[in-house]
């Protein structure tokens, strides 16, 4: 028997355990619910309308100005981590430095490229990227820490990568379904720092001998 159209009605043949085979009864249907899909006249109409505002439509549900904020700190905290990353590349010295040397630069390097995406997420919200160094370190949520040997360059950078984490596992959790483009952004980054985390925290035990982060049974 072929189900009827949405809020029709259709017959079926019931049983009844104590009385045998019973009449046809009639069963109402619920409609099934679906998503709201905008006309599409009225989609190009709204694309016409406020068109100075970019890619900001009437569909964006997110605070703007709040999200521009948001992103100047994340921006500063990127940059923070592209010049730590940077001078710990130029400065590192003692044995074994090459290959740290070597994972501070590629550190810095997908950083920038952090930084990049989020400033023009910045741009195409209408906000405008802050990267004037003055109150760079205010702006930031991670600190710029000049450790004085290798073991505390890693260490270091290790306490920032753990910073970012916490924080940007915060700004998906705001952002959620009201910037979904922000919020995608924002974990790609969050996967990233947490493989540059558990870098730094690997080559922590290699130079110390001994796991600095501690294990769950």
């Amino acid at each position: 028997m072929f189900p009827a159209p949405n809020g029709a009605s259709a017959h079926r043949n019931c049983f009844d355990p104590s009385n045998g085979p019973c009449s046809a009864t009639s069963v109402q249907l619920m409609p099934t619910e679906k998503p709201f899909l905008t006309d599409v006249q009225e989609l190009r109409s709204r694309a016409r309308r406020s068109i100075d505002k970019g890619a900001v439509t009437p569909a964006y549900h997110g605070d703007v100005k709040q999200t521009i904020d948001i992103l100047q700190s994340v921006l500063a905290t990127e940059i923070v981590c592209v010049l730590r990353y940077t001078m710990n590349a130029v400065a590192a010295t003692g044995i074994s430095s090459d290959s740290v040397k070597d994972e501070f630069d590629e550190h810095a390097k997908e950083e920038r490229e952090h930084m990049r995406k989020v400033a023009e997420r910045i741009n195409q919200l209408g906000g405008t990227p802050d990267f004037n160094p003055e109150g760079l370190a205010t702006r930031s949520a991670s600190q710029y820490v000049v450790g004085a040997n290798l073991i505390e360059m890693i260490r270091e950078n290790l306490v920032a990568e753990r910073i970012a984490c916490e924080h940007y596992r915060e700004l998906i959790r705001y952002f959620g379904d009201d910037d979904p483009t922000t919020r995608v952004m924002m974990e790609a980054i969050l996967t990233n720092e947490e493989e540059h985390a558990n870098d730094m925290h690997d080559l922590l035990v290699a130079h110390e001998g001994k796991p600095m982060l501690p294990h769950g049974d």
